[in-house]
């Protein structure tokens, strides 16, 4: 089973041709995989981490998933985009279907009902707008509109494509993307 903590960085001359890494790995070899999810896995498990609200557990068991689905697919992964971008809507699916999981298990309508038990952030110093806070305030957004939220400004999908991976229409993907701003603007005691 492959660790799902985060892996050190390649070093400069472990870089390989990813293609090559690609095939071997397809044809079985567990060392050119372990090499494609060491290049990979930290920027995945970024973007699952802000999915998960900033729950790591969730997030790793989110990559670990998307990782094994990659191992089972990947013999029929036909290079017709990025290796990077598969992997990522790998894991963007399987931190969705986390979430939407979480959201039936405890009888929600939808993944806006569930605020993911996180207590609500006061800022009250005058360091609001840095990294830290807003990661803390993203996890605070529901679900959904952080789900939107992250796709678009952070990883920049197009509504179009948000609105096909949460099923649902493109007007709804830019009303949640203008919902969790003003949550977050909200949260973090925007002076505007």
């Amino acid at each position: 089973m492959l660790d799902t903590t985060m892996p050190a960085p390649l070093a400069a001359n472990d870089v390989v041709d990813e293609t090559a890494l690609v095939r071997a790995a397809a044809a079985g070899d567990t060392a050119a995989y372990e090499q494609l999810y060491r290049q990979h896995a930290p920027r995945v498990f970024a973007t699952l981490w802000r999915l998960c609200g900033g729950q790591q557990a969730r997030a790793e068991d989110a990559l670990q998933e998307a990782f094994l689905q990659a191992w089972k697919a990947l013999p029929g992964f036909r290079f017709e985009s990025s290796l990077s971008t598969w992997l990522h809507r790998l894991g963007v699916n399987a931190a969705l279907m986390e979430l939407r999981g979480r959201a039936a298990g405890h009888d929600h309508d939808s993944l806006d009902d569930v605020d993911g038990g996180l207590p609500e952030m006061a800022v009250h110093d005058g360091c609001a707008g840095t990294e830290r806070d807003l990661e803390r305030a993203l996890a605070t957004l529901p679900p959904r509109a952080r789900a939107v939220l992250v796709l678009h400004d952070i990883e920049g999908w197009k509504h179009h494509e948000i609105a096909a991976q949460l099923q649902m229409a493109v007007g709804s993907s830019k009303a949640q993307l203008h919902r969790a701003r003003g949550l977050l603007r909200a949260r973090l005691g925007d002076m505007t």
